[in-house]
């Protein structure tokens, strides 16, 4: 008998043992499962993109253009003012909004002057902005750096011929867009901004430096930074290719452009 409840004893102790096991295992697996359903990111689009008529950024932009049949390289400096214009529905039936492009010299002398428009669409879980016929996925949901989305899947074959006939828009609808972290703090000469997210778009190059004169060289690299509450302060695209020309007369040449842009004043 004293056996018998020692054997009825201990299989009831290592059966709760089980059943709490089983029961814990089987919370931890359905807190894992709801966990799947919540986002990585809580924060919305328009957290690093305000969309408001009348609010306008001015940045100081160096744009680099290769002259003389792309034997010379020269930087050309001016202000662009980007400023929301109006609102309208597109063809989906989205809220867009109407952004103008003004210009003017980088010391301010001369009254703007316009240069034409551009238009951002935002959605529940990207936001679209479509520039010179470009209609690129600037942002999307959630904002993590497990999130990877093909930010120029509109873009037609070859989309900057003309009036640049080279390779590298070839492959353009393949360029993984991504956040390169989590927000925060940016500095770019006098300017400092907090809460600030990057878009790597691509970063990819070939004999550059150009070390190899007789080699063909190529560089793609672009990336944009936003600021909570502000919206783009910082792009960057560097798009070009170098051909030594080896058989031909007048030498190497680049094809292609350069475009590095800051916030310098905002509303």
């Amino acid at each position: 008998m004293r056996n018998n409840s020692f054997h009825d004893i201990a299989h009831s102790f290592f059966s709760t043992r089980i059943f709490i096991a089983s029961l814990f295992s089987f919370s931890f697996l359905l807190l894992m499962g709801c966990n799947d359903r919540v986002p990585l990111n809580a924060e919305k689009l328009e957290d690093y993109l305000p969309l408001q008529k009348g609010k306008y950024i001015t940045y100081r932009v160096d744009s680099t253009v290769f002259t003389q049949y792309g034997r010379q390289t020269e930087i050309h400096s001016y202000l662009v003012k980007c400023q929301i214009d109006s609102s309208f529905l597109d063809n989906v039936g989205r809220t867009s909004f109407k952004v103008l492009r003004l210009l003017r010299d980088t010391l301010a002398t001369t009254p703007w002057k316009n240069a034409g428009s551009f238009y951002v669409s935002p959605g529940s879980t990207q936001l679209e902005w479509v520039e010179d016929n470009l209609r690129q996925v600037k942002l999307k949901l959630p904002i993590s750096t497990q999130n990877s989305w093909k930010g120029n899947l509109y873009l037609t074959t070859n989309p900057l011929n003309p009036p640049y006939d080279f390779s590298n828009d070839d492959n353009i609808q393949d360029w993984d867009y991504t956040y390169t972290g989590p927000a925060g703090n940016f500095q770019f000469r006098d300017q400092r901004y907090s809460e600030v997210i990057t878009v790597s778009q691509i970063d990819k190059s070939f004999n550059v430096p150009i070390t190899l004169p007789n080699s063909y060289a190529f560089k793609n690299f672009a990336v944009d930074k936003f600021a909570k509450g502000i919206g783009l302060i910082y792009k960057e695209w560097e798009c070009w290719e170098y051909q030594p020309n080896t058989g031909g007369s007048g030498g190497p040449y680049k094809i292609g452009f350069g475009i590095r842009q800051w916030m310098v004043d905002h509303n």
